[in-house]
C-alpha cells in the first residue's frame, strides 16, 4: 500500500514524475502549446511564488504524513467520522475512474497513428477500432505490474523508466535540432494574428481557454487542492518521513525544469512540420491521414502524433515509441493502483466489522485494480471526449477536489472545522462539478455549441463556493475544538511515533534565516543547498517577470525581442536542465532504490497498520496506546 513507508525523496520524485510522461500527456501538451505557445510560459512564471510556498513549507503534505494515514479518506475518518470516509472514498473513486477513463484510450490511439496501424481490425467477424484491442493489451500489462508487488513494484518500475527516459529525451531533442533550425521554428511561431501571439504574452489576450485566466485558475486550484487529487495517492504516504515527502516536492521543482524540454521540443517540431513551407509535402500527407479520422476531437488530438511519426528519423522514432510505451505502462499502473486501493481502503475496509485478514486484503486489492482496468477499457471504448484533455481533467478532478480542498486544509490547520462543514463543502463542490459536466455534454451534443464556462472556470467557482460553505457551517456547528496535536502526533503525543515503529524526524525548531523559507532542523547541509538554490533561482525569475512586465506596460517590446527571449529561455535553458537533472536524478534514483530494499529487509510489517480507524485513531496507534497485542485489539 505505501512501500512500508520506506521510500526516499528521489524515488518519490522520479516515480511520481512518470505520471507526466505518458502518450496522453504529450497530446495534451501539444493542445495547449499550439494555442498559447511561449506566451503562456511567461504567465506561468506566476507559479513561482505559489510553488515556492507549497514546496518549501511542505504545505498540507507535511501534516498529512504526520497523520500516518495511507489514503486521504482514512485521514477524513481520523479528522471527521467513518460515514464521511466512506462517502469521500466512493466519490474520490468515482471521480478518479472518470478522470482516468480517457487516458488508456487516448494512449492507445496515439500508438495506432504513430505506428501507422490501420484504423480498424476484424476480430471474430466483427470490425472494431484498432485502438480498442491495443488498449486492452496495454491495460493487461499495467494490471500485471500493479498487482504483482503493489506500490513497491510500481515505484521501482517507474523510477527505472524515468531514469531511462531522461537519456531518451536528449536523443530526441538533439534529433529535432538537427532537422529544424530556429529560424524555421520562429517563422511559424510569429505567424499569428494580432491578439493571438505565441511569443509575446502582451499580444495574446485574445487567446481563449489556455490564457492568463487559465494560468491564474490553475495556480489557485493547485494551492486549494494541494494533495487532494489521489492519482498517485500512495506516494503521499510512502515517504520515509514527512521531511522526505517535503524534499521530494522540492526536488520535483528542479526536475520539472528539465522535463519541460521534451514537451516543448516535440510541440515545436510538430508545429513547424505542419505549418512551415519547407515541409509542405509532409504536412499534406499528415492532413490527408487526419481527415480519415471520423471523430472531430480525435482528429485534433492525433495531428501531432502523426506528424511526429513522419518527421522523426528511423531509430529516433523507435526511441520515442519506447518513451511513449514506458509512460503508458508507468502512468497507467500508478492510476490503477491508486484508484483500486481507494475503493478497498475507503469503501470496503471502513464498512467491515472486522479488519481483513492479510491474504483476503491482498486479493481484494488485486480484484479492485482489475475492476478499475475493466471500467477504463469499457469507458475508453464507448465514451467520446468533446473538450480538450486538460479541461476534462480539470472538471473531473473538481468532482472531488471542489469540496476536498476545504475539508483537507480546514481539517489539518483549523481546529474548529467540523464534520457537517466537510459534508456541506463536498456536496456543494461536487454537485456543481457534475452539473457542469452534464451541461457541457448537452450543449455540445444537442445544441452544437460550447458551454458558457470551460472546465477550469467551473473548477474555480465550485471551489470558492465550497470554501464559503465550509467556513460558515463550521462556525455554526463547532461545539468543541478538535485535538490537532493528537492527530499529528505532536506535543504530549509525539512518543506515539516510536511506539508504532514510524520514522520520527528531528524536532522542527526554526533556525536562522531558514525561517524565512520554512527550513528547520530536519534539513541537512545538502537539503539547505538544494532548497536555497531553488529559492534563489525562482526569486531571480520572479524579478525578471516583474521588471519586464513593468517595462512592457510602459513601452511594449517588439515581437522580435520576445522571439529571442523565447529562444534562450524556452529552448536552450530547458535543454541545459535536461542534461543536468538527467545526471543528478539518475544518481539519486539508483541510490534510493538500493536504500529502499535495504530498509524493507530490516523492517517488520505491522499487521494492524492496514488503514483501519477506531474512534478517530489509527488501529495500530490504539493498540500501542493501550499496550495491547494485535490479537487483543477489538476494532
Amino acid at each position: 500500500m505505501s512501500a512500508n513507508r520506506s521510500a526516499g525523496r528521489y524515488l518519490l520524485c522520479i516515480a511520481g514524475g512518470e505520471l507526466q510522461a505518458g502518450a496522453v500527456v504529450f497530446v495534451a501538451a501539444f493542445e495547449v502549446f499550439s494555442k498559447s505557445g511561449f506566451s503562456r510560459a511567461w504567465w506561468n512564471m506566476l507559479y513561482v511564488v505559489a510553488w515556492l510556498v507549497l514546496s518549501v513549507t511542505g504545505f498540507v503534505i507535511y501534516r498529512y504524513r504526520e497523520t500516518r494515514a495511507m489514503t486521504l479518506a482514512q485521514f477524513f475518518e481520523i479528522r471527521y467520522n467513518k460515514s464521511f470516509r466512506v462517502f469521500t472514498g466512493a466519490l474520490g473513486f468515482f471521480a478518479g475512474i472518470l478522470n482516468f477513463g480517457v487516458i488508456p484510450a487516448i494512449g492507445a490511439r496515439v500508438m495506432v497513428y504513430f505506428l501507422g496501424f490501420p484504423d480498424t481490425v476484424r476480430i471474430l467477424a466483427v470490425t472494431v477500432p484498432t485502438y480498442v484491442p491495443l488498449m486492452g493489451l496495454f491495460l493487461a500489462i499495467t494490471v500485471f505490474v500493479a498487482v504483482s508487488g503493489g506500490v513497491i513494484t510500481v515505484m521501482i518500475v517507474n523510477t527505472m523508466e524515468g531514469i531511462l527516459s531522461q537519456l531518451f529525451y536528449l536523443i530526441i531533442i538533439f534529433a529535432i535540432l538537427s532537422i529544424f533550425s530556429w529560424s524555421q521554428m520562429n517563422a511559424v511561431l510569429i505567424d499569428r494574428p494580432s491578439g493571438h501571439s505565441l511569443v509575446n504574452p502582451f499580444d495574446s489576450f485574445a487567446t481563449t481557454d489556455f490564457n492568463l485566466w487559465y494560468v491564474l485558475i490553475s495556480i489557485w486550484i493547485g494551492i486549494y487542492g494541494r494533495m487532494a487529487w489521489q492519482n498517485a495517492g500512495a506516494y503521499y504516504s510512502a515517504g520515509l518521513t514527512a521531511h522526505e515527502g517535503r524534499m521530494a516536492g522540492i526536488l520535483t521543482s528542479w526536475r520539472d525544469m528539465g522535463k519541460t524540454a521534451i514537451l516543448t521540443f516535440l510541440a515545436l517540431a510538430s508545429l513547424t512540420y505542419l505549418h512551415h513551407p519547407s515541409f509542405a509535402a509532409g504536412a499534406a500527407q499528415v492532413e490527408a491521414s487526419v481527415r480519415q479520422i471520423a471523430d472531430p476531437q480525435a482528429r485534433e488530438q492525433m495531428e501531432a502524433p502523426i506528424a511526429l511519426s513522419r518527421l522523426l528519423p528511423i531509430g529516433v522514432r523507435g526511441v520515442f515509441c519506447a518513451v511513449l510505451l514506458m509512460g503508458i505502462f508507468g502512468g497507467d499502473a500508478t492510476h490503477l493502483h491508486s484508484w483500486g486501493s481507494i475503493f478497498v481502503q475507503d469503501v470496503l475496509v471502513p464498512l467491515r466489522r472486522k479488519p481483513f485478514g492479510t491474504r483476503a486484503h491482498l486479493w481484494a486489492l488485486r480484484c479492485s485494480i482489475f475492476g478499475v482496468a475493466c471500467f477504463a477499457f469499457l469507458f475508453g471504448a464507448f465514451f467520446h471526449l468533446v473538450d480538450y484533455i486538460n479541461m476534462w481533467w480539470f472538471i473531473t478532478q473538481t468532482v472531488f477536489v471542489g469540496g476536498a480542498g476545504a475539508a483537507i486544509i480546514g481539517g489539518l490547520y483549523w481546529k474548529k472545522g467540523t464534520a457537517p462543514a466537510a459534508w456541506a463543502a463536498f456536496v456543494t463542490g461536487s454537485s456543481l462539478a457534475v452539473g457542469g459536466i452534464i451541461a457541457q455534454q448537452i450543449d455540445k451534443h444537442y445544441y452544437h455549441h460550447d458551454f458558457l464556462l470551460n472546465g477550469a472556470q467551473m473548477s474555480f467557482f465550485a471551489s470558492l463556493i465550497a470554501i464559503g460553505v465550509y467556513v460558515v457551517t463550521s462556525l455554526l456547528t463547532c461545539r468543541e475544538d478538535f485535538n490537532l496535536d493528537r492527530m499529528l502526533h505532536r506535543g504530549e503525543y509525539a512518543s506515539m511515533k516510536q511506539l508504532v515503529g514510524d520514522n520520527p524526524a528531528s524536532p522542527r525548531q526554526k533556525i536562522g534565516w531558514g525561517k524565512i523559507i520554512g527550513m528547520d532542523d530536519n534539513f541537512t547541509l545538502g537539503d539547505k543547498w538544494i532548497t536555497m538554490s531553488l529559492f534563489g533561482w525562482n526569486l531571480f525569475w520572479l524579478g525578471v517577470f516583474v521588471v519586464i512586465s513593468a517595462r512592457s506596460l510602459v513601452s511594449p517590446l517588439s515581437t522580435e525581442w520576445w522571439s529571442a527571449y523565447s529562444h534562450y529561455t524556452g529552448v536552450y535553458l530547458p535543454l541545459f536542465f535536461a542534461i543536468v537533472t538527467g545526471i543528478w536524478f539518475t544518481w539519486g534514483g539508483v541510490k534510493d532504490m538500493r536504500l529502499l530494499f535495504r530498509r524493507l529487509r530490516q523492517q517488520q510489517v505491522n499487521v494492524l497498520d492496514d488503514g483501519t480507524v477506531v474512534d478517530n485513531q489509527n488501529l495500530d496507534e490504539r493498540a500501542a496506546e493501550n499496550k495491547l497485542n494485535p490479537s487483543e485489539v477489538d476494532s
